[in-house]
């Protein structure tokens, strides 16, 4: 099965490198690489074409998530399309496998894969990744969550649709939300496993959610999210991720940042959302309701996982 890979950066020389290795070690050989630039001033350009990826640039006045993307795809040559942020790196050297071996039915449109958080995540950002990533694969999702940090789409279908240039984030919740409306379904792959490398401020925090909240409103315009929600979802997600830190004994070194991150995470929310109406309900629960207290163990898998160099 063949593949491109398209890959959105700006400055990410410190990255770039791990991810375009692990995709030179994956087991599925001759991907197609493309590098979705808008206007780095360090390294990453250089670095991405010494591994051999061609180069797509955006003008960095032009630059949105979305535009980004179409540019990617409408580079790439292969019918089924990979997504990856420019700062996730594959664990397994069957990442491209297990992304793509859904596609075998054809009511799939839209393929995602886990992601984990990396030495320097915030634990709450672990506590996110663990919750809107299970350990349990879904291969016949029916409502649009997903993430294309770590994803993949059939290149006809965005041909008929392509991905929402006018949003500030949620793209591929848009797109989605598109396939899902039109009959097709979505998989999510917990094998197909990234490590997904955040290390943001704590205003990093708040714009990245706020961004994403402004985006969800106008997806879903009845949405609201009032003062009272974000007391109520700091606090309870707080409160949950003390009493994870507390059972995984690391509590004390990660206590300041499970404050900030979750009171940053939704004030930006409340930000993006003010004076909108109810979000719907099996979405609100993924994204903001705290995790399970007793989460799936993950599996035990058959295969070395790749060795980077550090």
């Amino acid at each position: 099965m063949q593949c491109s890979i398209v890959i959105r950066a700006y400055n990410e020389e410190k990255h770039i490198g791990r991810i375009l290795e692990g995709i030179r070690r994956q087991a599925l050989r001759d991907a197609e690489t493309i590098l979705v630039d808008s206007g780095s001033t360090d390294a990453t350009v250089a670095i991405a074409a010494r591994y051999g990826a061609r180069i797509v640039h955006v003008h960095p006045d032009e630059f949105t998530f979305g535009r980004s993307l179409n540019r990617g795809i409408q580079a790439a040559t292969r019918d089924l399309v990979v997504v990856a942020s420019a700062h996730v790196y594959p664990v397994y050297p069957d990442w491209l496998e297990r992304l793509l071996a859904p596609f075998s039915d054809p009511q799939i449109a839209l393929t995602y894969g886990k992601q984990r958080g990396a030495a320097m995540t915030q634990f709450s950002e672990h506590q996110i990744l663990a919750h809107w990533f299970p350990e349990g694969s879904n291969l016949h999702q029916t409502q649009p969550f997903c993430n294309n940090a770590n994803a993949a789409i059939r290149r006809a279908l965005w041909e008929q649709h392509p991905y929402d240039e006018s949003l500030t984030g949620l793209e591929d919740l848009a797109w989605a939300k598109w396939a899902v409306g039109e009959g097709h379904q979505l998989a999510y792959v917990a094998e197909a496993e990234v490590i997904h490398v955040h290390n943001e401020t704590p205003r990093g925090v708040q714009r990245r959610y706020e961004r994403e909240a402004m985006a969800f409103k106008r997806l879903y315009p009845e949405a609201h999210f009032s003062l009272y929600d974000f007391v109520r979802t700091a606090l309870a997600n707080i409160a949950n991720d003390l009493r994870h830190a507390a059972r995984a004994a690391v509590l004390w070194r990660s206590l300041a940042g499970i404050f900030w991150f979750r009171w940053m995470q939704f004030w930006g929310t409340y930000q993006g959302y003010r004076h909108s109406a109810e979000l719907d309900w099996q979405l609100r629960q993924t994204f903001y309701y705290p995790r399970s207290a007793n989460p799936d163990p993950a599996p035990a898998r058959d295969i070395e996982p790749l060795r980077y160099n550090e």
